[in-house]
């Protein structure tokens, strides 16, 4: 399985050469070519893309809008998103069943949901093959019961929108916003996941010292006793192919030339 980060700009203004396009995570196994998420900076390029389902885990147009003029593929959300995404010419649509995984090929998904936003109900997606599991969570206020979701997994991918500063607040009760980098990796210490890579970068990483804040991340995942790193677009995650992943030193990460 391989893991390629087609875009790791939050639904920002900024961007720059590191943080061009919108989130979006491209797995690939087999002949499989699953796309997650597809936010306005697809709008054009997802055909160049040719994936072979997308997922969607939430309605939100840094993470939908590229659908604004239809899908090549079948389109996979829960109802709720579903429900948002009506306004969309999609020919082929599929729910995510609750607490239920869904396979395409080798690969499996299974939809959590968290806390993010009233408005545009998200999920996270567990991803899984050959008993592999990644758990890819790109905007989150806070990930009901952690230790449960993320028993298991072996890479988290979160929401870089901020390293230290919470931009989680509260809303007729429901806790919204990005929660900071240094809390999902408490949520992954006590889950037991060896790596972290944070996607969906805000602007204080979009606009800042590349340098700095990879080094400032590292130590923060140190500290955890996890490997953490921030994507860029363009990177890619390759696993080793053997039943299981391998340990997360053994996981071969190379810079990839970013997107045109």
């Amino acid at each position: 399985m391989e893991l390629t980060f087609l875009g790791t700009r939050g639904e920002i203004e900024l961007r720059s050469p590191r943080h061009r396009r919108h989130s979006s995570l491209l797995v690939r196994h087999g002949d499989m070519r699953i796309m997650i998420d597809c936010g306005a900076d697809w709008l054009e390029r997802v055909r160049s893309i040719a994936p072979t389902a997308i997922m969607i885990t939430h309605a939100h147009a840094g993470h939908a809008a590229g659908l604004a003029k239809g899908a090549p593929c079948p389109v996979y959300a829960t109802q709720e998103t579903l429900d948002l995404l009506r306004r969309y010419p999609l020919t082929d649509v599929r729910r995510l069943p609750s607490g239920k995984s869904v396979r395409l090929g080798a690969l499996t998904f299974k939809a959590f949901p968290v806390r993010h936003s009233i408005r545009a109900p998200t999920v996270g997606y567990r991803v899984c093959a050959k008993g592999a599991s990644v758990f890819y969570l790109p905007d989150v206020a806070e990930l009901p019961d952690p230790s449960s979701a993320l028993h298991g997994v072996e890479v988290y991918v979160g929401d870089g929108a901020t390293v230290t500063r919470s931009m989680v607040r509260r809303k007729s009760g429901t806790l919204i916003g990005h929660a900071p980098i240094t809390l999902q990796l408490g949520w992954c210490e006590k889950a037991g996941v060896r790596q972290a890579i944070f996607t969906h970068c805000g602007s204080g990483i979009v606009r800042g010292q590349a340098r700095r804040l990879d080094e400032l991340v590292r130590r923060l995942g140190c500290e955890h006793g996890i490997d953490a790193r921030l994507a860029c677009d363009g990177d890619r995650l390759s696993f080793n192919g053997h039943p299981t992943f391998a340990a997360p030193a053994a996981i071969a990460r190379r810079r990839c030339r970013p997107w045109a």
